[in-house]
């Protein structure tokens, strides 16, 4: 089987999986107890109006002058299906009436992405390196500190991190003797998120030496401002890959062909960087490309208390704010990139190691 027929199969297998994620969505938002026109009326209204959001939202159809009916929970899941997997995600409900899904979606995703980002490097630079470095020195107090500082500081829960974290930079005067605000670069606080617009705006009128110099500046202050809830995101998947990372680089170091790369009077350098490094890269790719889910789950708490208004943060108050098209539509966008992850993850593991065949 070749690689691109692997990879249809993979993605026609995907398709009775996010049929199932998307009924089980279904029935959580629409059973659940949140009533979505109570939620858009609030609580001052009349039975009139109150009918006339139902049918604007397809929960009741007007059979008469002054009488409604339930849509049944059925047609409601016919429809709920046919607009996901025709693209169409609907209005926003509460948080933004009227408003596009993927406009108010739009809005909030670069402070995500930009989150993730360096969440993800955060977790790779120094998970893996020091988990290798663990692995390639055994037994010595490097070792020995840096197992113990993974599994402690994978131990810690995001949110706990986040307000230890948040509460000793706020301090970090009095505490360490300087200001984490004016720190390298001026960020006007702790708590937020960096405006992204400001690093280009300065390149808009033209480029100078000037200009350049604006903008290199704004993107080390947006950096910053977002370092802290990227070191605490990344914190969890940092532990697994310094922890994984290590226990790989032992296995793989004893192994038979490493044995026999010595033999052969190959250098330390050539046995690290062409047999011990890729091997052990192998374990590691569920943790990476895990990364993910971790953004997933794990943005919603980080984002709240750092008050990122991203896409965790938009989750959180769509789903308590009863705006289901909004939670609904997310749902679905995060159902799609597990799949796809899932996807990217099994194709990179032929990549990494070729004896790992298609048919299977």
């Amino acid at each position: 089987m070749s690689r691109w027929n692997y990879f249809l199969r993979r993605v026609l297998l995907a398709i009775p999986v996010l049929v199932f994620s998307t009924s089980i969505t279904f029935l959580i938002i629409r059973v659940g107890p949140t009533d979505p026109v109570a939620a858009i009326l609030g609580p001052t209204g009349d039975p009139q109006t109150y009918h006339e959001i139902a049918v604007q939202l397809g929960l009741e159809r007007r059979v008469g002058p002054e009488e409604w009916v339930p849509v049944p929970l059925w047609q409601q899941y016919v429809d709920f299906i046919t607009d996901l997997f025709t693209g169409n995600l609907g209005t926003s409900w509460v948080i933004s009436p009227s408003t596009s899904v993927y406009d108010v979606m739009a809005s909030r995703a670069p402070k995500t992405i930009w989150l993730g980002f360096w969440s993800v490097l955060v977790a790779l630079f120094i998970g893996i390196p020091l988990g290798f470095y663990a692995g390639l020195n055994p037994n010595t107090f490097s070792d020995y500190s840096a197992s113990f500082g993974g599994i402690v500081w994978r131990a810690m829960p995001n949110f706990w991190l986040a307000v230890i974290l948040s509460g000793l930079l706020t301090q970090s005067e009095a505490l360490f003797g300087f200001s984490w605000e004016n720190f390298l670069v001026q960020t006007p606080g702790i708590i937020g998120a960096p405006d992204l617009n400001t690093i280009y705006q300065p390149l808009e009128d033209g480029i100078s030496i000037a200009a350049l110099q604006t903008a290199i500046t704004n993107l080390f202050a947006a950096i910053k401002y977002i370092l802290p809830a990227a070191l605490v995101l990344g914190s969890s998947s940092m532990g697994n890959e310094m922890r994984i990372g290590r226990t790989a680089v032992l296995e793989t170091i004893n192994s038979n062909y490493v044995e026999t790369a010595k033999a052969k009077g190959l250098g330390p350098r050539t046995i690290v960087w062409k047999h011990v490094f890729r091997n052990a890269l192998i374990p590691l790719v569920p943790i990476i490309t895990g990364e993910a889910f971790l953004l997933i789950g794990g943005s919603v708490l980080v984002e709240s208390v750092f008050a990122i208004n991203g896409i965790g943060k938009l989750f959180f108050d769509s789903v308590v704010q009863g705006d289901l098209p909004l939670a609904g539509g997310l749902i679905f966008i995060f159902i799609l990139l597990t799949l796809s992850i899932n996807i990217i993850q099994d194709l990179l593991y032929t990549l990494i190691d070729p004896r790992v065949g298609y048919d299977d």
